[in-house]
């Protein structure tokens, strides 16, 4: 490799971090943009109201998440999908900063270590999961499309879907923020296959190859607008509903997890994984789960950094007491031993003055 090359290599790797950073900043301040717009609703979005879409500071933040996965899908284009893809986890942090200083949002301690594992879990998840293979052309993407394993967990996130929206959402939608997030995210793992099947017919057209003229280009254009509707839908009722605090990690928990499990049944690199990629998944899995435990169990609990310093203050002004009742209780018994040994001691001197 040349010097010429090894500088474009350097300057596309760094402008890849720099729309993957990017894309973080304005996908977290998202979710506090359009919470801010939901809290100005007089019918909630949880109670099926669509008022939302007459508040500008909702558009706002729909703005921001647009421009952020826009960001996100080119940083793709310039740096390793190992890099990009964790990275996304700093919108976690930037949401919850921005929610607990704009919308006085609080996380307990326990909801910032389940945060932590959360971001910690799908990382690992993340970095341990095969890779894509290169697709250059639509052709090669409809081959794939038809393949029997895609088409059947096509079926299954139809059915979770329509299970969940139908069914679930109705009744537990209020109650448990699980809902509402697997709606988001099986769809939402759909909508990233039609986000590259665009893309690449972008590329395509640009080298010369005209891809609008290509009936499969048109029926991504639908999919990915309806798959993106859902998403906004239920987006808005977890959001309306829960913490933002809550949402964010959880979504991009199940967000990362669902879109690799797609691309990894769709590309079919799963079975060219090493030992420790396997067991690499599995610790990251079991990481977010107890990082979603621990969001989800203690979230109304007020527990902080204060509460524990005064559980250890109180722990040890109670074993001061008991330190002092342990030496009084030595000093007795001392004192006890000496008489009883003095005791003895003169009745020998007496003895041996008999004898």
């Amino acid at each position: 490799m040349t010097a010429t090359e090894t500088t474009t290599s350097l300057t596309e790797f760094y402008v890849g971090v720099a729309l993957a950073c990017g894309s973080s900043l304005f996908i977290g301040a998202s979710f506090v943009f359009k919470k801010k717009g939901l809290l100005n609703l007089s019918v909630r979005a949880g109670d099926g109201g669509y008022g939302y879409l007459k508040e500008p500071m909702w558009w706002a933040g729909l703005l921001l998440m647009a421009s952020g996965e826009a960001a996100n899908f080119t940083a793709y284009a310039f740096a390793p999908a190992s890099l990009v893809t964790p990275l996304g986890a700093l919108s976690v942090i930037v949401a919850a900063l921005l929610a607990s200083y704009f919308l006085k949002e609080r996380l307990n301690l326990i909801g910032k270590v389940g945060c932590s594992l959360c971001v910690v879990g799908s990382t690992v998840i993340v970095i341990h999961s095969p890779e894509e293979q290169q697709v250059t052309t639509m052709a090669e993407l409809a081959q794939k499309l038809i393949d029997p394993g895609f088409i059947v967990y096509v079926c299954l996130v139809a059915i979770v879907s329509l299970v969940m929206i139908f069914y679930y959402a109705p009744k537990m939608g209020q109650q448990n923020v699980l809902i509402y997030i697997i709606i988001c995210s099986v769809v939402g793992s759909l909508s990233v296959m039609g986000c590259k099947a665009i893309g690449l017919a972008i590329v395509q057209t640009i080298h010369g190859q005209n891809q609008f003229v290509n009936w499969l280009t048109y029926f991504f254009i639908v999919q990915l607008t309806v798959c993106i509707c859902i998403q906004m839908i239920y987006l808005n009722k977890a959001l309306d509903t829960f913490n933002t605090s809550v949402v964010t990690p959880i979504y991009y928990v199940f967000f990362t997890t669902f879109v690799i499990i797609a691309s990894a049944i769709l590309y079919k690199e799963w079975g060219n994984m090493d030992v420790k990629d396997v067991l690499g998944n599995l610790c990251g899995f079991l990481t977010v789960v107890g990082g979603i435990f621990l969001l989800n169990a203690f979230r109304d609990m007020n527990i902080s950094w204060r509460d524990i310093s005064s559980a250890t203050k109180k722990t040890t002004d109670t074993s001061e007491p008991s330190e002092s009742h342990n030496e009084t209780h030595q000093l007795l018994e001392n004192d006890r031993e000496d008489r009883l040994f003095g005791h003895s001691s003169a009745s020998n001197s007496i003895s041996r003055g008999s004898i």
